[in-house]
């Protein structure tokens, strides 16, 4: 079992930043892949960064790329989403999830996920 803590959402205005932070717990954090979700009022929860076991590949949706960043300490065992040039649009809980570094695909999908956390909130304001 692996568990997932979200922390670092909050209320930005537009244009500011904000950092997310996942904390994994439980068996070895570095042998997960890594990703981010999130889901706004009224919306299916979508895509946001992914990335593998070791750091050495990235994603990053299409609508962020340019504005988000995805990382991982594994000394720390935390995966972090840097966000810049926040819009109102990007409100929305964010979730980060996990999955078996064994586990094939780019991890762009919520079904390729099997440990998930409870999610931040984050607001941006117009």
């Amino acid at each position: 079992q692996v568990q997932l803590a979200e922390s670092g959402g909050g209320l930005v205005q537009a244009g500011g930043s904000l950092r997310l932070s996942c904390a994994t717990s439980g068996r070895t954090s570095s042998s997960y892949a890594m990703g981010w979700f999130r889901q706004a009022p009224g919306k299916e929860r979508e895509f946001v960064a992914a990335i593998s076991w070791s750091g050495g590949s990235t994603s990053i949706a299409d609508s962020m790329k340019g504005r988000f960043t995805i990382s991982r300490d594994n000394a720390k065992n935390t995966v972090y989403l840097q966000m810049s040039s926040l819009k109102p649009e990007d409100t929305a809980v964010y979730y980060c999830a996990a999955r078996w570094k064994g586990v094939p695909g780019p991890g762009r999908t919520e079904d390729e996920y099997t440990y998930w956390g409870q999610g931040t909130q984050v607001t941006v304001s117009s």
